[in-house]
């Protein structure tokens, strides 16, 4: 059985330094590690990754990290995370999505980025789990990416225990984070999260609810809450490997923004 998830991964390397404003996020992620076997594969769509020229997919069956992220303390650079990558899966999956028409790259030098290794660290510690990244179209369009996430699903619906991982964040504003939370701009994080969860759990069509969110920046406080896109597409990928209600949702607080996690398990 696979499954779909979608995370909001936090503050750059924060989660790993116990940071007491992510402690939130961390009892999340360990609760959903619980909730799912432990994958065989995990296929990662980071907000950090944006590729101009289409889709592109880390191939490296050894991968470095990417400390993608500056102005922290020493211990933020020593993070280690010693996954593997599956080569044989990613060529694979690359050349699936170039017969669905999609332009696919092949990336052999960039490391994993803080969107992958740091929640994969917090749920899979031992690293053990082969972790396969998949950028997202830096044209930032959200039906392709819903359709993005539908193509990875049927991708690997012959292979068992699967993890399509939506990495990024429903609450993504930086001026914000540096101002910290005052109750006018709290007030747009809680309106954009309840009109996010009722549209995700609402009786409606999935085509109602493709559109809905597709349409997303209609919702009360979504520029306020998103002033761009890219932390809000791994959710649409994960959606749209699904596309249905998802099974669980988790609330809790980062930074003292409020944000959600999502769990879908998919059809076989």
């Amino acid at each position: 059985m696979n499954h779909s998830l979608f995370i909001s991964h936090g503050g750059g390397p924060l989660p790993l330094l116990a940071e007491p404003s992510h402690t939130g996020m961390c009892d999340a992620l360990a609760k959903l590690a619980t909730q799912i076997p432990k994958p065989q594969l995990v296929i990662v769509i980071s907000a950090h990754w944006l590729s101009q020229e289409g889709v592109a997919i880390n191939t490296q069956q050894q991968p470095n990290l990417l400390y993608d992220y500056y102005g922290f303390d020493r211990a933020a650079y020593d993070i280690a995370y010693p996954c593997t990558g599956h080569t044989r899966v990613a060529n694979y999956l690359a050349g699936y999505l170039q017969h669905q028409g999609i332009p696919t790259l092949i990336e052999q030098q960039r490391g994993l980025d803080h969107g992958v290794f740091v929640p994969l660290k917090l749920m899979y510690p031992d690293a053990d789990v082969p972790c396969v990244q998949i950028s997202l179209h830096g044209g930032l369009d959200e039906r392709f990416h819903v359709e993005l996430g539908q193509h990875l699903a049927n991708a690997v619906a012959d292979l068992d225990n699967v993890l399509l991982l939506g990495s990024g964040f429903t609450f993504h504003n930086m001026a914000a984070f540096k101002k910290g939370p005052i109750d006018d701009t709290q007030g747009y994080n809680r309106q954009f999260e309840d009109w996010l969860i009722h549209t995700l759990h609402a009786p409606m069509s999935e085509k109602q609810r493709q559109q809905q969110l597709i349409a997303w920046r209609t919702a009360p406080g979504a520029l306020y809450c998103q002033p761009t896109s890219e932390h809000l597409l791994p959710l649409h990928c994960a959606y749209g490997a699904a596309r249905c209600r998802p099974d669980t949702h988790i609330s809790t607080e980062i930074m003292g923004w409020k944000a959600s996690f999502l769990l879908w398990q998919l059809e076989a």
